[in-house]
């Protein structure tokens, strides 16, 4: 027997909550389906417990940055049993909240895998659902890296439910994942390598800032090789080999444990797409400015699985409210990723908004920048934090921020007002005028405009 259903959504993450509850609201039949616990990957299992993990390791950074400033040192360091049993009080209240809060609003919830097996029906094990509309929520997944042995990597998931922490970890890819664990684990006491493909990772970010924090991250212990590709890990007793090849030759590293940090993906794989005749290319289905496939008018896609260049929590809300309202009321509403700010929560912070500076070369703009290293500025100096650095980008006529880059503490607060200056049009003279608490890092905001 088929259920019927105005409304299907794929995922229980930021997006799909919005989308779900929204066309529920205004009296439509709702389902909602999610192989995975539900409440998606930032509540569960991404941004969320990750910074219960940072937050200790900011800890220890501090003690460790004031240690003969007027803290005495001694012995401080992380329990990572108990550090993940507080984290646990987070996650596990989570998937149990989300599905009763859908289920008090009248929206029916299954759990499992759902695939299309034609334009409007998705097969849940033995049951078929029949949509109206379809909405594809399903968030992302690690990417498949080509080398042998890649089933004996963890990925960030596994990663996160660790409760016994390994001294020799490996992580393969220089992104987001690698820079942010690593961080965590060398200052809980484990040795960290960070293999990256590229010439410098974190291509997201201006590659000056980049190269303080990998100074930073390897004065920290942490062993960032860059040009170094992983061909291959192997399982060697209770241990692992990575295998590597390099401009200096082969090489090879021993661990305890290897990590994927090499990226993520849409996770649209196994749903099918072909059976509902949607259009895509690669990991990434084509979709017209409202989210809105382009073969099958019926289904919408939002948050990381319609991979629009933000895979960022923010982003999923703006474009769930978006959907949401193209649902409802007709294809009115599109998504603006202007000022979209983002940031490595590494210790300190890297953080970002608007385009680099070789972006605004690129599209032959007129503009100022100002660069500098400053961490005898007070902000820095007060918690004897070597680095802290910024490159402001501003234009000429118009006095609007072009992009802000920020490496230093508290940079993942500061960058929020670049984008908000980005995002309502506030000029850089707009932002002179401003006042804030001093001493803060808001107030050494005027001095990085150029």
């Amino acid at each position: 027997m088929t259920a019927n259903y105005d409304l299907i959504v794929l995922g229980t993450g930021t997006a799909a909550s919005n989308i779900a509850h929204s066309c529920r609201a205004r009296g439509w039949t709702v389902a909602v389906i999610d192989s995975q616990p539900y409440g998606g990957t930032c509540a569960v299992r991404g941004c969320d417990p990750k910074k219960v993990l940072v937050a200790a390791a900011e800890a220890i950074d501090a003690a460790e940055r004031m240690a003969g400033k007027g803290i005495v040192s001694g012995e401080l360091n992380i329990n990572w049993d108990i550090l993940q049993q507080f984290k646990r009080t987070f996650t596990d209240p989570v998937p149990a909240n989300s599905e009763k809060s859908y289920q008090e609003s009248g929206i029916d919830t299954y759990h499992g895998r759902g695939r299309f097996i034609d334009r409007d029906r998705i097969q849940v094990y033995d049951k078929v659902l029949q949509g109206k509309k379809i909405v594809i929520a399903t968030g992302a997944e690690p990417v498949t890296l080509p080398i042998d042995g890649a089933d004996h990597l963890i990925d960030s998931t596994a990663f996160l439910e660790l409760t016994e922490l390994p001294k020799r970890i490996v992580f393969v890819g220089g992104g987001f994942i690698g820079f942010e664990f690593a961080h965590v684990v060398v200052r809980a006491g484990a040795a960290a390598i960070i293999l990256n493909r590229g010439s410098l990772p974190l291509k997201n970010f201006d590659p000056a800032l980049v190269q303080l924090l990998v100074d930073r991250t390897r004065q920290l212990g942490v062993n960032v090789l860059n040009e170094h590709a992983v061909t291959a890990v192997e399982k060697v007793g209770e241990a692992y080999v990575v295998h590597t090849t390099s401009p200096a030759g082969e090489q090879t590293f021993d661990a305890d444990l290897v990590v994927h940090s090499g990226g993520r993906i849409p996770a649209i794989a196994d749903l099918d797409l072909d059976a509902a005749e949607v259009a895509y290319e690669g990991v990434t289905i084509q979709l017209n400015d409202y989210l809105q496939s382009t073969s099958n008018p019926a289904i919408y896609v939002a948050g990381d699985a319609a991979n629009t260049g933000f895979p960022l929590t923010p982003v999923a809300g703006l474009e769930g409210r978006a959907v949401a309202a193209n649902l409802l009321d007709g294809n009115s509403v599109t998504v603006d990723y202007n000022g979209i700010p983002s940031a490595v929560f590494t210790v300190p912070t890297l953080a970002g908004v608007g385009i680099q500076e070789a972006e605004a070369r690129k599209l032959d703009l007129k503009f100022r920048v100002k660069h500098e290293s400053v961490p005898g500025w007070y902000s820095a100096r007060r918690m004897n934090e070597p680095s802290y650095a910024y490159k402001v980008l501003v234009e000429e006529d118009s006095g609007r921020i072009l992009g802000a880059q920020l490496l230093g503490p508290d940079a993942a607060e500061l960058i929020n007002i670049f984008a908000l200056a980005i995002r309502t049009g506030l000029t850089a003279s707009d932002l002179q005028l401003a006042k804030f608490v001093y001493p803060t890092p808001a107030s050494d905001l005027g001095y990085m405009l150029p």
